[in-house]
């Protein structure tokens, strides 16, 4: 029963409660049995049946019915909560928004309440959009047993700096997660990245792409390739393969949903954190994001099913000269090399036709021949070849054989036999 001013509405529970009483006070059933019956303490039945005598139908409404629960949150608060979500923490989620009000305002609140709160005040909010069915994949057994690797590009300082790209990685088994911020999503980006997360974890026994440029070469197979059985490569597989990393292309965003979701819960998370701190530039956002991520980690990250580490240890490797974009040059008779338009001296004696040009992760380059860096220096132009001057040669006029039946040769002819002189065919 609702009490709504002299009127009471009955609810279903207290219907039957009212009913059993009122047993109890024709006689027809002992305390003890409306106990059992209601689920309550002997003393509970007294205290109800006495409320029924004094008040009748309104002594088994719940006396605590219309009046502020004990554990209300004050309208003072309420306010302040709603005045943050419109103004600092405008556009968080309610997950977020609380997690924030506690860390930051110390006023700890539900995030169901708050949703309650902004869904009534029409304050707008992030929500989830509901997602296709989709067959899920079981996790991988092992931290290391393979790796989810791609690039968001998004504006993440929220017009404050420039667009970035966020090189992500998630460990399969764990969701252990790494990332670093660059320019753009390309070749070297994605080898400096994949160079930092070696240098933290190992070297992990696969790593998961889509089929980016970066991680995979459209480029059609050479008559070499074609009868060695090969496939182009981009310089990041040929860099992967050669450290013994197993490449694995998806066919589809939804194959790789764990590096998928984690940018869409960084995007959410991440931004709002940067926004607080007033992060403006790429080096403070890569300089927040080794602060935050290991937070993160110890928060989201779950137990492999099977204990052990499988990535390798990088000691001994060079990473330098294997993440990097290699690309072979002719050597010409002077020396000289063309590489991206520009023309290199090499200042050392190179007996080889072809030396390998290396451009390194920091930016430098390297000309390296069978492991050997060699010494050069870039040139304006290279050097132009002396020509020398053309001789005149003159035409040398071939006599030509006249025809056996040429009309010079019958004459001659005619005049020997006059003579009686033998007369020659040639």
């Amino acid at each position: 029963m609702v009490a709504r001013g002299d009127v009471i509405m009955v609810k279903g529970k207290e219907l039957r409660r009212f009913h059993v009483i009122q047993q109890v006070l024709d006689g027809k059933l002992k305390q003890v049995e409306a106990a059992e019956a209601l689920d309550l303490t002997d003393r509970q039945i007294r205290r109800i049946v006495k409320r029924v005598k004094e008040e009748g139908e309104r002594g088994v409404v719940h006396q605590g019915r219309r009046k502020p629960s004990n554990s209300q949150i004050s309208e003072e608060t309420r306010n302040r909560v709603l005045k943050l979500c419109r103004e600092r923490y405008a556009g968080f989620g309610p997950t977020l928004a609380t997690e924030k009000l506690s860390e930051v305002d110390g006023i700890r609140i539900s995030d169901e309440t708050l949703r309650l709160w902004l869904k009534k005040e029409g304050v707008p909010y992030k929500t989830r959009k509901k997602r296709p069915h989709r067959e899920w994949r079981e996790r991988r057994g092992s931290f290391g047993e393979m790796l989810q690797m791609d690039g968001s590009e998004h504006d993440w300082l929220e017009g404050r700096g420039p667009w970035m790209v966020l090189m992500g990685y998630i460990d399969d088994a764990t969701g252990n997660v790494f990332g670093r911020f660059h320019e753009y999503e390309g070749t070297l980006p994605a080898m400096d990245s994949f160079k930092r997360y070696t240098g933290k974890h190992g070297i992990p026994l696969s790593v998961y792409l889509d089929r980016h440029t970066t991680y995979k070469s459209t480029a059609k197979p050479t008559i070499e390739e074609e009868l060695a059985g090969t496939k182009p490569m981009s310089q990041f597989e040929r860099a992967l393969k050669e450290l013994g990393v197993k490449v694995i292309h998806a066919y589809s965003p939804q194959a790789k949903g764990r590096i998928e979701r984690l940018f869409g819960t960084l995007q959410d998370r991440l931004i709002k954190e940067m926004r607080l701190r007033g992060i403006k530039t790429l080096k403070e956002a890569n300089r927040f994001l080794a602060s935050y991520l290991p937070a993160y980690n110890r928060r989201f990250r779950v137990p492999a099913a099977n204990e052990g580490d499988l990535h390798r240890s990088a000691k001994g490797i060079d990473l330098d000269r294997i993440l990097c974009i290699k690309t072979p040059r002719t050597v010409d008779n002077d020396n000289t090399i063309t590489h991206d338009k520009k023309f290199y001296q090499i200042k050392e004696e190179v007996d080889a036709k072809k030396v390998v040009v290396e451009k390194w992760t920091d930016g430098s380059m390297h000309i390296v021949d069978k492991g050997r860096d060699l010494k050069y220096r870039e040139i304006a132009a290279r050097p132009e070849r002396v020509k020398e001057p053309a001789r005149h040669t003159p035409k040398i006029s071939r006599r030509r054989k006249p025809a056996a039946d040429h009309s010079w040769r019958r004459q001659i002819q005619a005049v020997m036999k006059q003579k009686g002189e033998p007369v020659s065919v040639r």
